[in-house]
């Protein structure tokens, strides 16, 4: 079996040495005083370790577009931004609605072995938004899928929506509502405000978000089911899932690192590296999202990592497809706009980053505390260190990143899944 010590590394804030035994960490001891005889040793004395990071919106695009991802290259996009464990959505072609294209998914993942994935099933048949997918067979398969969304799509028809929450329940699923209302954003391209109309562009209500959040709240709290609101990007809908949660409704929700950080204003650029679903928005958003997961009305951060070949964002703003990449700079992207804020410490970033994500989305030996007899899902940062984003270096088989060029802080040191390097070293 082997040994790695990982010494004198900060655990919660105080001096530690990490000793991992095998798939689990065998003990956490005062730092210096691990036995090091025989084991790999790595010095970390400048360094953070970290439950590892665990996403609930992640598109790998594998089966049916492998021009953009695959399972392979997207998962080990994840271990090197720190994830041990990711959702993959079900916008695939074939859709992930069925036990089949949901176990696909999963294998897949599990034969490329940088980190867990965790197929989302689709809520209705091919994401058309007729009838529901086989919800409990995609439960039962074994993927174990815990997960529901039609991401990319609203479920918009209420009774739809209804009966997606009532049918969760039997196995403590959760609905992820992509909230978007169809009719007031048809044709849209941006957030609607002052930038659509100095620009030209059809703007993106906030209010299209904010009505569909409204309704589900309430379907929610009237059938006592699960719901989970995907990318929240308005100040608006921060309210409603405050106002929600202080009536005990069972509501979770995600913000991206990109709704964190970017605003609508680069859009004058008609760079199309920024159209994004939902769009980017204005300031005073971007404010309300980084108040919200601090005071913990956002329950997570999530990445939406939306890969896609050059010829489908190399094109003018209108025919561009929406998405960004996300896996591989979310944690540099939570630091500049969470800690180096003093929003969030460190021990913040673990619960929105691992805990509470392995949590709603029902998952096992993720997101556990850094203890003896824990599975060694682990990620060790530096956070003095600091990186220029390169596009051409990452590990996504894409290249739509919106942060090239900038300079972010905290790198990523290693990243292990139960024990094993996946990233770092000779990983």
């Amino acid at each position: 079996m082997s040994t790695t010590v990982i010494r004198d590394v900060s655990v919660n804030g105080e001096r530690r040495d990490v000793v991992i035994a095998g798939e689990t960490i065998a003990e956490v001891v005062v730092a210096g005083s691990a036995d090091t005889a025989g084991a790999t040793v790595i010095e970390a004395q400048s360094l953070i370790v970290l439950p590892g990071l665990v996403d609930l919106h992640t598109h790998l695009r594998e089966p049916g577009r492998e021009d953009a991802e695959t399972v392979e290259t997207g998962t080990r996009a994840a271990a090197a931004g720190g994830f041990t464990a990711v959702h993959a959505m079900a916008n695939t072609d074939p859709v992930a609605d069925t036990a089949g294209v949901v176990e696909q998914v999963w294998r897949l993942g599990a034969q490329a072995g940088y980190c867990d994935v965790h197929p989302v099933g689709a809520v209705t048949v091919g994401l058309a938004g007729q009838r529901l997918a086989e919800l409990g067979a995609m439960a039962d398969s074994a993927a174990r899928v815990r997960v529901f969304s039609d991401d990319g799509k609203c479920v918009s028809d209420p009774l739809l929506m209804r009966r997606a929450l009532e049918y969760v329940k039997a196995f403590d699923g959760v609905i992820a509502q992509h909230s978007q209302e169809p009719r007031l954003t048809e044709d849209a391209q941006m957030n609607e405000g002052v930038m659509s109309g100095v620009l030209g562009l059809k703007g993106w209500p906030a209010v299209a978000e904010e009505a569909i959040i409204a309704r589900d709240v309430l379907l929610t709290e009237h059938v006592d089911s699960r719901l989970h609101v995907c990318h929240v990007s308005t100040a608006g809908s921060v309210d409603l899932i405050r106002w929600a949660k202080s009536r005990g409704i069972r509501v979770t929700a995600e913000v991206t690192p990109h709704h964190l950080m970017l605003t609508d204003d680069l859009v004058a650029t008609y760079d199309p590296v920024y159209k994004v679903n939902p769009p980017l928005r204005t300031a005073a958003d971007v404010q309300a999202l980084r108040v919200g997961l601090a005071d913990g009305t956002i329950d997570v951060v999530a990445t939406d990592h939306a890969p896609h070949p050059s010829e489908d964002k190399d094109c003018e703003w209108q025919a561009a497809a929406m998405g960004m990449l996300g896996l591989e700079t979310a944690l540099a992207v939570v630091a500049e706009t969470m800690v180096v804020t003093g929003l969030l410490d460190w021990a913040g970033v673990a619960d929105r980053m691992s805990i509470a994500p392995a949590s709603i989305g029902r998952l096992e030996g993720q997101g556990r505390p850094i203890a003896a007899g824990e599975p060694a899902n682990l990620v060790l940062i530096d956070p003095a260190a600091r990186t220029v984003v390169t596009a051409a270096t990452l590990a996504s088989r894409s290249r739509n990143t919106p942060y090239a060029g900038l300079d972010l802080p905290t790198r990523v040191v290693a990243t292990f899944l139960r024990g094993r390097r996946t990233f770092g070293g000779d990983a």
